[in-house]
């Protein structure tokens, strides 16, 4: 059965209010995100790496659908840099991911961080499982500092990560606090709060 794009099916108010001012990569982006996030299983019980090839898929996206307030990048063309904290459950599945792509002009890169000292121009930090008891901790050193904190640990959105996976029904799906989001002065679009699960805080943006 073909894919069609959110932009050619549903009510003609749907497809102005998802579509329009999408830029350019944004339609293909919106349709690999809704297939995601629309109940992709995830191999987690069987195979760890693909629970992570997938994670890497959505950490890809969700940089499509987040606005970093100005200043947060050296240069017009400085990446976009993603950063692991701990073991990397990824495996060399994120550094793949992100070989060779761009978001908006900017390539990605990934840096694997063994402490959090070390944390340092990172605009999208994955906090795994493992190191669940640094979450508090990293809450408040990144207290208004424009970094897209990611998690799976139980709860994490709730102690104020602002998107943390979770597994239902076999399916990786996420969660936002909205209200970390805009402390942290990131703008998250309407588009990816309506493919969450759970969006909690704050006001829903365009």
């Amino acid at each position: 059965m073909k894919l069609r794009s959110p932009c050619e099916d549903g009510t003609k108010t749907r497809r102005i209010r998802l579509c329009q001012k999408l830029p350019r990569f944004g339609v293909g982006a919106l349709v690999s995100l809704i297939f995601l996030a629309g109940g992709r299983e995830a191999p987690a019980q069987e195979n760890a790496t693909g629970e992570y090839q997938v994670k890497a898929a959505f950490l890809y996206h969700f940089s499509q659908f987040v606005e970093w307030p100005e200043g947060t990048f050296k240069e017009a063309n400085s990446p976009i840099i993603y950063c692991t904290l701990g073991e990397d459950p990824f495996r060399g599945a994120l550094d793949v991911s992100l070989s060779g792509k761009t978001v908006g002009g900017r390539a990605l890169q990934v840096q694997h961080l063994k402490q959090p000292q070390e944390i340092r121009g990172c605009q999208i930090l994955f906090i795994g499982a493992g190191e669940q008891k640094l979450v508090p901790s990293l809450r408040t050193r990144f207290q208004g500092n424009p970094v897209l904190t990611v998690g799976e640990s139980e709860h994490f959105v709730q102690d104020g990560g602002i998107i943390g996976f979770l597994l239902e029904e076999n399916k990786i799906r996420f969660e936002i606090n909205l209200e970390a989001a805009e402390h942290a002065k990131l703008k998250i679009s309407s588009r990816l709060l309506a493919l969450a699960k759970t969006v909690i805080g704050g006001q829903r943006g365009n």
